[in-house]
């Protein structure tokens, strides 16, 4: 038997953040969970973080180690979507205040550190949120990017525009000097975009199967689901929500549901109306060699039998 992927999920919950930790961690024969680490984004940092021990403590791991990384972006005022997410990040159902600590170490030198002490090409960072922390720690130890094995994000749009202005999609927008640092870096690049998830829509019937289950789990990812379509039905006029990073640790899981291209991403910082904007050159039309795998189509029900199925067993 293979043994586990390691992987440091970077992360900012988020209902659809913490759906994507769940589902991680009910995988432990496929992934390794090395640490959870926190950075600001759809809420200030001060709530993520808690965020991410409260959905570890859901999930019966109160063992993982979640750490603290950068509280603004690089270059700009931080910018937070409760809109979206409510005001604590996790709207849609009162959790406790988690009793697991928050680690010393800070997170850009956890991921710095761990880079470091595993073999080379042995560890995969899902980023679910801004890209600051990986940037910074990039930008810190140059020598870590050339140990890390694989970097599959959820951010960016193209076919899909954006999400927080016309031309942006928000993970990339709260920090666009750190994405772009991070997509010129050489790394190995997945990007699990609104491309794809907006093929990722939540229905009726799953959010009933969820509560179904009868489970603590069950019963908080239906609440969390409830609270966050609301936004996005009337938004796009949809049937349900896209559940956006899920898709990064279904990548991981089952790469046989999506599809994708080679292509060449970049971060436009200087558009008067499209700063932050991930400019993906699916028919290779500029010239520029590709720097990432744009996935593009998602078997939806596969999708969803898969967290459905994973989800049971926390």
């Amino acid at each position: 038997m293979t043994a586990p992927r390691k992987i440091i999920i970077d992360t900012d919950p988020g209902q659809d953040d913490a759906v994507a930790i769940l589902l991680a961690l009910a995988s432990p024969d496929e992934l390794d969970v090395l640490g959870l680490v926190a950075v600001a984004g759809n809420v200030p940092l001060a709530l993520t973080e808690a965020n991410a021990r409260k959905v570890c403590e859901v999930a019966g791991r109160p063992d993982v180690k979640v750490f603290a990384g950068c509280d603004r972006p690089i270059a700009q005022p931080l910018l937070t979507a409760e809109h979206v997410h409510g005001a604590t990040g996790l709207d849609g159902i009162d959790l406790p205040a988690p009793t697991m600590p928050l680690q010393a170490q800070h997170g850009v030198d956890f991921i710095i550190d761990t880079l470091r002490a595993e073999p080379p090409g042995t560890v995969t960072l899902c980023t679910l949120g801004a890209l600051t922390n990986v940037a910074t720690a990039f930008a810190r130890a140059p020598d870590v990017v050339g140990r890390v094995a694989e970097l599959v994000m959820m951010g960016g749009a193209y076919f899909e525009v954006g999400n927080i202005t016309p031309a942006a999609e928000f993970n990339i927008y709260v920090d666009p000097e750190a994405a772009a640092a991070v997509f010129a870096s050489g790394v190995k690049i997945t990007v699990a975009s609104l491309d794809v998830s907006h093929k990722a829509l939540t229905s009726r019937d799953w959010v009933a199967g969820m509560r179904a289950l009868g489970t603590r789990v069950g019963e908080v990812v239906a609440a969390w689901t409830d609270f966050f379509e609301r936004f996005d039905t009337a938004k796009y006029g949809s049937e349900g929500a896209p559940l956006h990073d899920p898709l990064v640790i279904a990548w991981l899981l089952r790469p046989d549901l999506f599809t994708g291209r080679q292509v060449n991403v970049e971060i436009e910082l200087e558009g008067r109306f499209t700063r932050g904007m991930t400019v993906a050159d699916w028919w290779g039309v500029s010239g520029r060699a590709a720097n990432a795998f744009w996935l593009g189509g998602l078997d939806r029900d596969g999708f969803y039998a898969l967290l459905s199925e994973r989800l049971a067993r926390l």
